[in-house]
């Protein structure tokens, strides 16, 4: 039976990094990009001027095919899909199409990396920070994002909280396959052991959430930072999606991909599939399978692979009557994950539904990724709760 986790995908994973990667993001491409380099630098300052678009527009041709290994083109994907949404939200209207000197490399490096070409969470938060002191921990207070809209204490203080997230459940990451391989072989001891990694892992979680409203304004947030971060899919100001100039595989087609959104971490869906935890079959659980297109292609390998592994909510319910301490613990996992998901429920209402919309590009009623979010968090808080022993 262990023979299940000898190749499990933990092994794709960075030890001890979670879903961020195994080295720090490149901060910047080699010379051949640097006209690129330099306009991604500049882009606070053009968003203030009337000449983004056509700056943009005016761009030598970007040399995707020079890119070689991982971080070359995660790098590569943060500066097109920065420059890409400002070109699209930049000025209002939004724009629905894209030139084909953005389109063209934005297309063929998403599709080296197995994602939309389209702004993620991937590159938004995972590959888009640098540690102050090389020496010192990933953590707030030691951040810092390489790549801005605006710029400003909130967009950095909204983007580097979750970076901290994903570096405080590194641990429970690591934990997973191996309470998983104790449960399978029903070892309560083991077991009890991972629980409680994992719930030093969420408790972590939770202390670093609590601190966004400390240098993040629930209206510089709405107005400043969470306009740039649209999609084009369910989006009011953008019905039909999206022209890729230039992009042979669409054929002139629009396209309709989702904006970035924090449902697109690995974090909470490895985390539902580690402790049992499912959503009922409905148009809220395919949007929320729906967001694993836009992460990496091996965090959604090791998603599923530890949906169909993990048997720890099922170990733990037969032996809760000899082993209740296992029960407390398995429970005081899922009362954390509610926990985390109800700051979440309350962070969207204060940070957006409260808001006032003045333009219908950034909208109070939809997320970012282009869904009624306080109904969708609301209920995947109450599915969480359901599962408690």
């Amino acid at each position: 039976m262990e023979k299940r986790f000898i190749s499990d995908p933990t092994c794709a994973l960075a030890p001890g990094k979670g879903f961020l990667p195994a080295e720090d993001p490149l901060l910047r491409l080699s010379a051949p990009f640097d006209p690129w380099e330099e306009k991604a630098a500049d882009l606070p300052k053009l968003l203030l001027s009337d000449r983004l678009r056509s700056t943009i527009e005016k761009l030598a041709p970007f040399p995707a095919d020079l890119l070689e290994g991982s971080r070359e083109l995660e790098r590569a994907m943060v500066i097109l899909s920065f420059l890409g949404h400002a070109y699209v939200w930049g000025k209002n209207p939004p724009a629905a199409s894209l030139p084909a000197r953005i389109a063209v490399p934005w297309h063929a490096v998403a599709r080296r990396l197995g994602r939309p070409p389209v702004l993620s969470y991937a590159s938004y938060a995972l590959h888009n920070w640098r540690r102050l002191d090389p020496a010192g921990p990933v953590s707030l207070g030691n951040i810092a994002l390489a790549q801005n809209f605006l710029g400003g204490l909130d967009e950095e203080w909204f983007v580097l909280v979750h970076v901290d997230i994903e570096a405080r459940a590194s641990q429970a990451v690591a934990a997973f396959f191996p309470a998983c391989q104790a449960a399978e072989r029903a070892d309560a001891e083991e077991l009890a052991r991972g629980l409680e990694i994992v719930v030093r892992g969420l408790e972590a979680m939770v202390k670093t959430l609590e601190r966004m409203p400390q240098r993040c304004d629930p209206y510089i947030y709405f107005h400043r930072v969470r306009p740039y971060i649209h999609g084009w899919k369910d989006h009011p100001s953008l019905p039909e999606g999206m022209r890729y100039e230039g992009v042979a595989d669409y054929g002139g087609r629009p396209q309709r991909f989702r904006g970035e959104t924090g449902a697109q971490s690995s974090i909470v869906p490895a985390l539902d599939a580690f402790l049992g935890i499912t959503h009922r079959d409905d148009p809220l659980r395919a949007y929320l399978q729906e967001m694993r297109d836009y992460m990496p292609p091996e965090h959604r390998t090791f998603i599923e692979v530890l949906e169909s592994a993990s048997r720890v909510r099922e170990t733990v319910a037969r032996c809760a009557p000899q082993e209740p301490e296992l029960r407390r613990l398995y429970n005081r996992c899922v009362r954390l994950l509610y926990e985390f998901r109800t700051m979440h429920v309350k962070y969207a209402a204060r940070y957006i539904q409260e808001q006032s919309q003045k333009n219908a590009a950034n909208p109070s009623a939809v997320g970012t990724g282009g869904t009624p979010f306080m109904r969708y968090l609301q209920k995947h808080r109450q599915e969480t709760e359901e599962h408690l022993l």
